[in-house]
């Protein structure tokens, strides 16, 4: 079988992003341009700059690309791009760019899930084998996944409220910790200690997961504090909060990996970067004798690279779209699958 190039290509948020991967397990070059400074100085990403300057910056970033790899786009053969989910503005550049080099070279269009990049990239560490469970942790989910297959998912549990990226969004605003808020909060965190008594939510034996009481315990602690005059220990109220939210999802995760005889694990999405959940992951995996794949920091933020992993087994089964593919800033991955059940059946 001949080797396959697909060109991904993400602009989700505020990373725009070019990759050529080679049997969507080999990284061929990538280019990361981030807005991260500037959408910094309004302490979060504000839309309408982000769009405007993927616009600005997305053909330089497909040249950088093309000389790193020493290829052209004709070289490649099949064009993928995150269509979903996302800031709507920030995506439609993404797909109308894919769209045009689609046309003018002459190749077939992958629309490629946010989230299935994030938990493809896996493929970048080593080759994912089935049946494994995936732990899904991002700005918008946490999700505890049961894959089959390629593309064939059981839901297991998810949040019924707040994601664990926006829960840590939102502690690091109530800290007065710059933007982003998962890396400043984990920083913050290490120099201090669980010292604060926080509630420990869902603490039952189901697998779906809960944030938003734990989110609000820090946010009335914290004016609470300030009321009584006394000091906020920002860096230990940092650790209490990590510490209880993580405990969380390594418990979910347990239960899990117990209940279903699970015998691969891998992380995926954002908060995976966090170097505090990789620690607790790697201890739990280690006692259950499981084995455990997280990919490197670089893939763990959103990169194209995980994109055109995550298109390959698309390509291989002719999931082609037309040019009629639209941006979508909402689409649960998961509940949109035509191959994905609930654990009830529902």
């Amino acid at each position: 079988m001949k080797d396959v190039y697909i060109l991904g290509i993400e602009s989700s948020c505020d990373e725009t992003s070019i990759s050529i991967v080679k049997n969507g397990c080999e990284e061929i070059a990538t280019t990361v341009l981030t807005q991260m400074d500037t959408h910094a100085l309004y302490g979060g990403v504000v839309p309408e700059i982000a769009s405007r300057m993927h616009t600005e910056n997305i053909t330089m970033v497909l040249e950088d690309l093309l000389s790193k790899a020493n290829m052209d786009v004709s070289d490649v053969d099949a064009i993928a791009v995150t269509y979903a989910p996302g800031l709507l503005g920030s995506l439609l550049v993404g797909v109308e760019f894919a769209k045009v080099l689609a046309l003018v070279y002459d190749k077939p269009l992958i629309a490629t899930h946010h989230i299935a990049g994030h938990i493809y990239s896996n493929q970048l560490v080593k080759k994912m084998e089935f049946p494994l469970l995936a732990l899904v942790v991002s700005g918008g989910h946490t999700e505890l996944v049961l894959m089959e297959d390629d593309y064939k998912f059981k839901v297991l549990g998810t949040t019924k409220d707040d994601a664990i990226g926006e829960c840590f969004d939102k502690v690091a605003r109530v800290l007065g910790l710059p933007y982003p808020g998962g890396p400043n909060v984990e920083k913050c965190a290490k120099d201090g200690k669980p010292t604060y008594e926080l509630p420990k939510p869902m603490d039952n034996d189901e697998l779906d997961f809960s944030f938003s009481g734990l989110k609000s315990a820090i946010i009335n602690l914290n004016h609470n504090e300030i009321q009584r005059g006394n000091e906020v220990r920002k860096s230990d109220l940092a650790s209490s909060f990590q510490h209880v939210a993580f405990d969380q999802i390594t418990r979910k995760t347990k239960l899990a990996i117990e209940r279903y005889n699970i015998k691969r694990v891998i992380v995926a999405g954002g908060v995976s970067a966090s170097a505090f959940l990789r620690e607790e992951m790697k201890k739990l995996c280690d006692s259950l004798e499981v084995d455990l794949c997280i990919p490197p920091m670089r893939y763990c933020t959103d990169n194209a690279t995980m994109i055109a992993c995550a298109a390959y087994p698309q390509y291989l089964r002719g999931d082609f779209a037309d040019f009629s593919l639209r941006a979508k800033s909402q689409e649960y991955f998961f509940q949109d699958s035509q191959n994905i059940s609930k654990e009830d059946g529902q």
